[in-house]
């Protein structure tokens, strides 16, 4: 039988706070600057859903590490004025909060530091306040699926028993890995067939996401099958 479902686990960037069109225009920069000329696609699939540490990895393996060392530091400073400058929450992402009665998490390849900025400047770090976990606080990130399991253990919920919400290829392989029922967002740049899979429902509109976890809820009769939005 399905377990119902107990904890809603969000990815961070692309998923509550508007951050990879930002990220990905930065990082197309930095490669035209620095030697390693990149498009906006090739930055999806690269980088999104990676963390700092394997992004520093595929630029040190490509241009050389002093280079791949200036390229992070200069990423930092760069995405960092461009938050400041124009980060918002993901569209209809507080009315999706809003309408939740489920219990919540955060969990992100990205550091506490990073996410405190980026919730805070968008006023939703109180919403998580206590229940946002980094791959910092793991062995590997994602696509493995310590990140997850790590959240589910440190919120006391079984892993069956949750369904993460993620915008990036790395994040539904990692969610699937742990064996979590997924959300695939398609609303921002990953395209939607590089989400689809097992046990993942992709949608389009962060408003529907409360209604389809609802609807995902497994009854005595008939739990609900896989679909696309």
């Amino acid at each position: 039988m399905i377990k119902p479902i107990e904890l809603v686990i969000f990815d961070c960037d692309g998923v509550l706070v508007d951050i990879e069109p930002i990220a990905a225009r930065v990082q197309v920069a930095l490669g035209a600057e620095l030697g390693w000329p990149l498009t906006q696609d090739e930055v999806v699939d690269r980088f999104m859903g990676r963390s700092p540490a394997a992004i520093h990895e595929q630029i040190a393996a490509r241009l050389g590490p002093d280079t791949a060392a200036i390229w992070s530091e200069r990423f930092e400073q760069l995405h960092r004025e461009a938050v400041d400058a124009e980060l918002a929450p993901v569209d209809g992402l507080p009315e999706a909060l809003d309408a939740l009665t489920l219990p919540t998490c955060v969990a992100s390849n990205g550091s506490h530091d990073k996410m405190r900025h980026t919730l805070g400047r968008t006023g939703l770090y109180e919403r998580f306040a206590g229940r946002i976990y980094s791959a910092t606080e793991v062995s590997r990130g994602k696509p493995a699926p310590d990140l997850f399991l790590h959240a589910a253990q440190q919120m006391g919920v079984d892993p069956e028993a949750c369904v993460v919400v993620e915008d990036s290829q790395p994040g539904v392989h990692a969610a699937r890995a742990a064996g979590m029922r997924t959300f695939g967002y398609a609303g921002g740049l990953t395209p939607a067939e590089r989400l689809e899979g097992h046990h993942t429902v992709v949608f389009h509109d962060m408003r529907q996401l409360p209604n389809l976890i609802t609807e995902r809820q497994p009854t005595p009769h008939q739990p609900l099958p896989t679909h696309k939005i």
